[in-house]
């Protein structure tokens, strides 16, 4: 063949496009003999060489959902990847349509699922993959889907956060991030939100050297303290209740010996913030007031600096 370097480019990305890295490496390695010093065309190559060698493995796997699976969770690696070299945006795209188009295929086959709960998580990573496709709306649709079959869920929740934030929705997205990490912030895989609104705020809370599960509770707290997560809803009164139990248990576990504070200092915090939001809009203003000073010296026994920011 005797392909020049932009011709083969081209070609190459519809080939990553349609799924196919080991016609598009054989493509580009020819182009590439041609033009030695392209770093374009070198790192190409090296997204078609990564995905050639681990896509025949993944598509031999037994079910729909092992092979989706091992797609998402394969791109967290490739992405790792990449972040270590200079990146080419048309070629990563080319790359993410074909990974994320053969997962949406394996995962659609899935779609009569009776388990709601499996039928939540398979609508919920439906909904991702049209995310990453940029394919916004219907990943809302499929993730609201999803929310109906598993509601609380914080995963489906995160989700579609991102969703809303990236359409342009940051009022219910900051309401649905906060309710996300409030409900159980482990689960949320922050590697695939990728929003503004919260990937800044998680870059921010990343220069404090976090270790991730522990990055993740303080995500919440920081999202207050900065102002991110600032739109708050009302709690209904079997909440309150909900939110008070919560607050005595994690007290209660943080008092105990070779308990890990590192996870449960800022998740309890992140409970007291929705505990003083709730005895701001109380009717009951004395009673209130008592309360919230007594939170507040909680705050500032667990954790000087965050209360200092709090108050201010």
């Amino acid at each position: 063949m005797n392909i020049q370097p932009n011709t083969g480019l081209v070609q190459a990305r519809e080939l990553l496009k349609q799924g196919n890295p080991d016609a598009a490496r054989t493509l580009l390695e020819d182009t590439l003999s041609r033009d030695l010093q392209n770093p374009e065309l070198i790192f190409t190559v090296k997204c078609a060489t990564y995905w050639s060698q681990r896509l025949p493995r993944i598509l031999g796997l037994p079910t729909a959902f092992e092979r989706a699976e091992s797609l998402v969770s394969q791109w967290k690696q490739f992405s790792d990847f990449i972040d270590k070299t200079p990146c080419y945006e048309q070629s990563v795209y080319a790359v993410k349509f074909g990974v994320f188009n053969l997962a949406l295929e394996n995962y659609q086959q899935l779609f009569n699922e009776s388990n709601k709960a499996q039928k939540a998580e398979v609508f919920r990573k439906t909904g991702l993959c049209y995310k990453k496709l940029g394919d916004f709306d219907t990943a809302l649709r499929f993730l609201k889907d999803a929310n109906t079959f598993l509601p609380e869920h914080a995963p489906i929740l995160a989700e579609m956060a991102d969703c809303y934030a990236l359409c342009g929705e940051e009022k219910i997205a900051k309401v649905l991030f906060r309710e996300a990490f409030y409900i159980d912030a482990q689960k949320i895989d922050i590697d695939f939100l990728e929003s503004e609104l919260i990937t800044r705020l998680i870059s921010r809370v990343e220069e404090n050297d976090y270790k991730e599960e522990v990055l993740k509770e303080w995500i919440p707290v920081y999202g207050v303290l900065y102002g991110v997560l600032s739109i708050k809803r009302e709690l209904r009164a079997f909440e309150v209740g909900k939110l008070k139990q919560a607050v005595f248990s994690l007290e209660n576990e943080l008092k105990e010996s070779g308990s890990n504070q590192d996870i449960l200092i800022p998740r309890l915090i992140n409970h007291y913030f929705w505990l003083v939001d709730y005895y701001v809009n109380s009717n009951d203003d004395d009673r209130a007031r008592t309360s919230i000073n007594e939170i507040l010296l909680k705050i500032k026994l667990l954790n000087p600096k965050i209360h200092e920011m709090y108050i201010i």
